[in-house]
């Protein structure tokens, strides 16, 4: 039977929302059956017992196609668009508050806050000049995290690899430049032999160990495998079908 759906052929087709439905889906079912069957019903707006009328040879094609597009790993976009509504990125880091910086720390952790996260990487574009522009001053506002699901998920993923990218290589920095003082501060104290400070790089040696084993994980959002799904074996009737278990889930 034929299924009619729509493909998404971009990561500029998905909304942000249906991606984290698609996590939290993935957190609660190590199913991978089920996880491939609720993958092609998020991403291609369709029912979980339509998904059982597609051939295998069909479904596993969707898998790989969706496997394909989830590889991509946009630039950062700096602007886009909700509806009629035109948002910008911080236009300058250096200059961002202390709410803003907290408020991302916290949701930049997890899929599930990353709306709220948005909410402050991007606001909407209050003047323009030229190549340049700015954006409305950063308040918490829920309207406006809620809008956020549906921003464009290239431009959610670009932002949550910018940023992921951007700690890494400050961690790095700072690493580098606590093990030169670590070494400075060695040779110091054994030219001049006090003994009265035998601990003198112990602080920035902790520092550093803790730095290093931050940034692993730090790192490891670039490099993660956004999807995560394997193509479904072929089954004995040559027919997808949904297990009674997976049909009590919907």
């Amino acid at each position: 039977m034929k299924v009619d759906l729509l493909l998404p052929t971009s990561l500029s087709e998905i909304p942000l929302s249906r991606y984290q439905d698609f996590i939290a889906m993935k957190e609660k079912s190590n199913d991978e059956e089920f996880i491939a069957q609720k993958m092609i019903q998020i991403f291609c707006g369709i029912k979980l017992n339509e998904v059982a009328k597609i051939q295998m040879k069909d479904l596993n094609e969707l898998i790989a196609h969706f496997t394909k597009v989830f590889n991509e790993r946009p630039q950062l976009i700096r602007q886009f668009k909700i509806k009629n509504i035109e948002f910008g990125f911080i236009p300058k880091l250096d200059d961002i508050t202390l709410g803003e910086y907290v408020d991302l720390e916290n949701h930049l952790q997890n899929w599930k806050t990353y709306h709220k996260a948005m909410a402050v990487m991007f606001r909407p574009i209050k003047n323009t000049n030229k190549d340049k522009y700015e954006i409305v001053d950063y308040e918490p506002n829920e309207d406006m995290q809620e809008l956020m699901r549906f921003a464009p998920l290239d431009v959610a993923i670009s932002a949550s690899v910018f940023f992921w990218t951007l700690g890494s290589e400050l961690l790095n920095s700072t690493i580098s430049y606590l093990q030169r003082e670590t070494k400075k501060m060695t040779a110091s104290t054994n030219t001049a032999k006090d003994i009265n400070s035998p601990n003198i790089g112990d602080g920035i040696a902790a520092s550093m160990r803790s730095l290093q084993e931050i940034l692993p994980s730090l790192t490891k959002l670039q490099q993660q495998d956004l999807l995560n799904v394997s193509p479904i074996s072929p089954l004995k009737n040559k027919k997808t079908k949904l297990k009674q278990e997976n049909l009590n889930k919907i």
